[in-house]
């Protein structure tokens, strides 16, 4: 049977009752068309699914009520950082969800001298809250009751300077001196991985990202497009350290 799973921005409490947000409410009530009563799972991130009857309380609006709750145990042993140049539209939209479903920690959007994508205050609100519905229907779907981290954009310098000490530093590189299967176990700091936008890092960014401890890895002989790139490398690195051996 499916499970039907929503993430809600709001505490969760066995015993409890909740409105949910009218987009939630519509999903359930109208597009999958269940009745007051149906069995639902809630999650807010916290790391527990959450058990719950739905109850309408309107026309076009639901509330449910929390009956029981468990522990899920779906994130990944490896602590991957996807270090992701900005790409537009869908194509940021497929790195986000496929990233989520296989066990990224952190997602750290940058601007690099090829983004073609430049966001000014407004619109970068906007774009954020976008994101991070596409990450939480990922967790939806994949089972995943906690969500990875998605920062604000920064540069590649700033990223430089942010990025946590300690752990491996990867970026995809034809002519790499590593292949997957010279790489060495990564400590539990886990690994950063960057990705470059479309028409990749400029020469100046790669000897930027060397000087930085950042190791060129080779993933095959062909020329991966951006939103290809990291999702392969994260299965590669996921089959090799993490959980999908």
């Amino acid at each position: 049977m499916r499970q039907i799973r929503c993430f809600v921005e709001l505490p969760l409490v066995v015993g409890g009752e909740l409105e949910l947000a009218d987009t939630t409410s519509n999903h359930l009530l109208r597009v999958l068309r269940l009745d007051s009563g149906a069995a639902v799972t809630l999650f807010n991130g916290d790391g527990f699914d959450y058990a719950a009857n739905l109850l309408r309380s309107g026309r076009n609006a639901a509330s449910a009520r929390v009956i029981d709750r468990c522990a899920v145990q779906r994130e990944s042993s490896l602590h991957i950082i996807l270090v992701q140049g900005i790409a537009r539209g869908e194509k940021m939209d497929m790195i986000l969800q496929k990233a989520t479903e296989l066990g990224v920690a952190e997602i750290w959007p940058i601007y690099s001298e090829r983004t073609e994508v430049r966001l000014d205050a407004d619109r970068l609100g906007k774009r954020l809250g976008h994101w991070r519905g596409v990450i939480q229907s990922a967790c939806e779907q994949c089972g995943r009751a906690r969500l990875p981290l998605l920062t604000d954009p920064r540069n590649l310098t700033k990223m430089i300077t942010d990025l946590p000490t300690g752990g491996l530093r990867l970026t995809l590189d034809p002519r790499g001196a590593l292949s997957h299967t010279t790489l060495t176990d990564p400590s539990p700091a886990g690994l950063a991985f960057a990705i470059g936008p479309e028409g990749g890092f400029s020469a100046m960014e790669r000897d930027q990202l060397s000087a930085a401890g950042f190791t060129g890895m080779r993933l095959g002989p062909r020329i991966l497009r951006t939103e290809t790139a990291g999702i392969a490398a994260m299965a590669v690195l996921q089959a090799r350290f993490g959980d999908l051996g």
